[in-house]
């Protein structure tokens, strides 16, 4: 049965019977499903350069793919060539809807599979289409869709929770997806300023030492926020913004004794912060605003001794209403696929664990 509004057309679907005796039920079946789209030009974007998105879809699957044209005949158990099936219509979405598909995309179509298989039976699907991960939108860049089940989690809680806070390792989409979200609030109307901070902690009272004005002095410690920023508006947009004041990028001595109302407020590198900046910081929040708190607690650059402010107020805040917590791990990471292997080594050397021979985890 096509999926409402789904752009791939299934020419055949058939399960081909195993000899007598026949095998108990599910085991030793193998489905095949004949996918054929409507556009050449965006199924081989689908496909990727020398079928390499199909490569990809069939190591990470363990199922075979084979593409003629704009057509593509999927081979495997049924249930993973119903999960095959559904990224490549994933795939094709996008596609119609971005142009282009990265590595990051196709990762995050197979494990958006997963959860719909999860959600709904392999004859049919609900009648408004299957589950999908969440999403934000900005002028900029459209549509962005949680790559894994993790991101999918930190976007609910980030809609549905005053203070949120998200730990985990580097290259898992906290800052980027933080800056996004609250991108789309102030483009919706739903915010009226962005306030984005970080600690400075590696430059201590050596800022003095900076040329230039107070912005100039912390702005190489706020990169990344920027970076983030320039993502999701236009780069007039946000010079205006920070010119206004309707964007505000500060490092968090700047934030004493002020009162942050109707804004989305971020912290990121969290884990920087001691206990008193941390509670001076989350009592900065005023009516109608919004916090984020990032933070990467193995990459801690305090003082020997000294605790982190976001490891204590994860505990502290534990079940209090309005603050939702979501944690990221290595599997989680997307920023580069030797980002989460490297992390995930990292890991693994600090329990004591043998190293893995280079082998993939």
């Amino acid at each position: 049965m096509k999926r409402p509004g789904a752009r791939p057309i299934i020419g055949s679907s058939s399960v081909a019977p195993a000899p007598a005796p026949p095998p108990p039920s599910g085991i030793g079946e193998t489905a095949e499903i004949t996918l054929a789209f409507e556009d050449n030009a965006k199924a081989s974007l689908v496909f990727g350069l020398y079928d390499q998105n199909l490569a990809h879809i069939e190591r990470r699957l363990g199922i075979m793919l084979n593409a003629l044209g704009n057509r593509v005949v999927i081979k495997g158990p049924p249930d993973l060539a119903t999960r095959a099936r559904l990224v490549l219509e994933g795939l094709y979405d996008r596609v119609q809807i971005e142009g282009a598909v990265t590595l990051g995309d196709l990762d995050g179509a197979i494990q958006e599979s997963a959860l719909q298989g999860s959600l709904f039976p392999q004859a049919e699907l609900a009648p408004q289409g299957p589950a999908r991960f969440e999403q934000i939108a900005t002028r900029k860049r459209g549509p962005v869709r949680a790559r894994n089940a993790a991101q999918d989690l930190y976007l609910k809680a980030l809609r549905h929770n005053e203070l949120v806070f998200a730990d985990g390792p580097a290259g898992t989409g906290k800052t980027w997806l933080a800056v996004g979200f609250a991108v789309s609030l102030l483009e919706a109307g739903q915010a009226e300023r962005l306030i984005l901070s970080r600690p400075a902690v590696e430059a201590g009272e050596r800022l003095g030492f900076l040329p230039g004005d107070m912005r100039d002095k912390v702005d190489p410690y706020l990169r990344p926020i920027y970076d983030a920023l320039y993502d999701f508006m236009e780069a007039r947009h946000v010079e205006r913004g920070l010119q206004t004041g309707m964007i505000e990028v500060a490092p968090l001595a700047f934030m004493r004794g002020r009162t942050l109302t109707n804004a989305v407020v971020l912290l990121d590198e969290a884990q920087n912060t001691t206990s008193m900046q941390m509670k001076m910081f989350l009592t900065r929040l005023g009516e109608g605003s919004r916090m984020i708190v990032n933070g990467d607690p193995s990459q801690i650059d305090l003082p020997p001794g000294q605790r982190s402010g976001l490891i204590e107020a994860v505990r502290v805040l534990e079940g209090v209403e309005g603050v939702a917590r979501i944690q990221f791990r290595d599997v989680d990471v997307v920023r580069h696929d030797l980002v989460r292997r490297i992390v995930t080594a990292y890991d693994a050397a600090a329990r004591g664990e043998p190293p893995a021979g280079g082998q993939r985890p």
